[in-house]
């Protein structure tokens, strides 16, 4: 894959891997098992445009209707727990004991945020990624209810929007996403966009924590309304 490099035998700081991000490179590890880790900068990256995100008319019921409770960087070891979890389709994961450390620190420092889907008392699904400026890494989401992790990115577009943010990172581009407008560039094009974005101010926290999902869904209609103007 491009953008490989030799693995990594020094203890990564939070420090390090914010610069990191802020020159299009990311962390992964090859298994769970795996302590060390290794930087990706891959040739073609994915992103969600904030004006190009595609709500389909069912999730938007399922949002409207206030299905899950959504919590905002409550719990970052559960949801990363699930997104390291098994789960069909996915028997393996990356993410190792340096990943959960460095995230970790990095949700304390305030720049790793979670969205969380909870059901009668239950984490069902949820995501999380890493801020900075105005870009937002996603790392990895996960879900074991139907739309969890669905209404989960849709509350994080729309925080995005009303924090400023100008790039949604999501690294690669899957069939789940490419659903929701997720496209693929090139790697000077991603550049440009992130550079631009580190300019930013951005406040992952401006769209109220207690957002329903009618005010999600009125975020997302004006956002849109407002750019094919």
């Amino acid at each position: 894959m491009a953008g490989y490099q030799d693995d990594i035998v020094m203890e990564i700081t939070p420090q390090v891997l914010l610069k990191a991000y802020a020159c299009g490179l990311f962390p992964m590890a090859e298994s769970a098992d795996d302590p060390g880790l290794f930087w990706l900068e891959p040739e073609r990256r994915g992103i969600l445009p904030l004006d190009g995100f595609h709500l389909p008319r069912r999730l938007r019921r399922t949002i409207r209707n206030d299905v899950f409770e959504i919590r905002v960087s409550t719990d970052f070891s559960a949801i990363i727990e699930g997104c390291a979890a098994p789960l069909p389709g996915r028997q393996k994961t990356w993410i190792n004991s340096e990943i959960r450390r460095l995230y970790g620190e990095l949700f304390e420092m305030g720049y790793c945020h979670t969205v969380e889907a909870w059901q009668d008392g239950t984490l069902v699904g949820g995501l999380y990624g890493v801020s900075l400026n105005g870009a937002f890494f996603g790392e990895s989401m996960f879900t074991t209810a139907t739309d969890a992790s669905k209404v989960c990115l849709a509350h994080l577009v729309a925080r995005m929007i009303s924090g400023g943010y100008s790039l949604l990172d999501t690294q690669f581009v899957t069939e789940h996403l490419s659903r929701f407008g997720t496209v693929e560039i090139n790697q000077a094009a991603y550049n440009d966009l992130l550079s631009a974005a580190l300019l930013r101010e951005a406040d992952f926290f401006a769209f109220p924590t207690n957002a329903t999902g009618a005010d999600v869904l009125t975020v997302l209609d004006n956002w849109s309304d407002g750019q094919r103007r």
